[in-house]
């Protein structure tokens, strides 16, 4: 498929790359003879493909993302593939400064500030008319294969704190476009500028609560000071929830889904993130 995607693109190819930390698409960083890095991406479903269109045409010149250089709708073999340019630098880590997590704050506001378009979209879904819905289908959806994985005695207590947890939520912010892997891997930092952001397979429309979790556990939790330059850099642009209210549950549920997730994409793969997520769901629950 990757042959027949360069061969799409015209590409003058002298070294492929397959980048790791992509789960939701496949994703290779091509050297081409001009010397220029370009990243081909191959999402695992159409629709996901559609999203990822939509979004960079929604988020171009409003938030810093990777210049969609071409764009390949597929066929009945592979579902599509974007040329993207590179974003300067690195994932972003906990070692970074707390002016750049000021920055990432002002990033994620400026995102959530995007409201849905008038024209119909395809792909993109806004599920805020139906938030709490779409929070308890997620949920459920994955409670099928959470359930093969916890014992009977913890599965049961994680669904009774999902139903109290979940009648206990403010109401929701939004409407607002929602990253939903708005993590360190997908945030990109050079020297002291964060150069953007990328990955936009999982986006919707929908409240904000939602996408505070992951950056939360893989950044911010780590250092205080991290965490009120984020705060601070987000209410540059628009008002910050009270994540003290939501983020328990968020937590909670995030932690519960990938545990689902983990079941799913395979354990032995996945037997480090499966670990961590149910020791997060075994604190919540205590």
């Amino acid at each position: 498929m990757l042959k027949r995607v360069i061969q799409q693109f015209d590409l003058n190819v002298i070294s492929i790359n397959e980048v790791e930390d992509s789960h939701s698409s496949t994703v290779y960083k091509c050297n081409l003879v001009n010397r220029e890095n370009i990243f081909v991406k191959i999402p695992y479903t159409k629709l996901k493909c559609k999203r990822e269109l939509e979004a960079y045409e929604i988020l171009k010149d409003r938030v810093s993302i990777p210049k969609m250089l071409d764009y390949w709708p597929g066929d009945e073999t592979c579902p599509g593939a974007f040329l993207l340019s590179e974003l300067k630098g690195q994932p972003l880590t906990k070692k970074n400064s707390p002016a750049i997590a000021f920055q990432v704050g002002v990033l994620h506001a400026t995102m959530h500030q995007i409201q849905p378009p008038s024209s119909q979209l395809t792909g993109i879904q806004d599920e805020f008319p139906d938030w709490s819905c779409f929070v308890e289908s997620q949920f459920y959806s994955f409670a099928e294969d959470v359930k093969e994985v916890l014992d009977e005695t913890l599965y049961r207590l994680a669904i009774e704190q999902f139903e109290t947890m979940k009648r206990q939520l403010p109401p929701a912010d939004g409407p607002s476009f929602i990253h939903m892997d708005f993590r360190p891997a997908n945030i990109i930092v050079q020297e002291d500028k964060v150069s953007g952001v990328i990955d936009f397979e999982s986006v919707r429309f929908g409240s904000t609560e939602i996408d505070f979790t992951k950056l939360h556990r893989d950044f911010l939790s780590f250092d205080l000071k991290l965490d009120q330059s984020y705060k601070e850099g987000y209410n540059t642009i628009r008002p910050l929830i009270d994540l003290e209210v939501v983020l328990p549950f968020y937590q909670f549920t995030d932690a519960f889904n990938s545990i689902g997730w983990c079941q799913r994409r395979g354990i032995e793969k996945h037997a480090s993130f499966l670990t961590e997520n149910i020791s997060i769901l075994k604190r919540v629950l205590q």
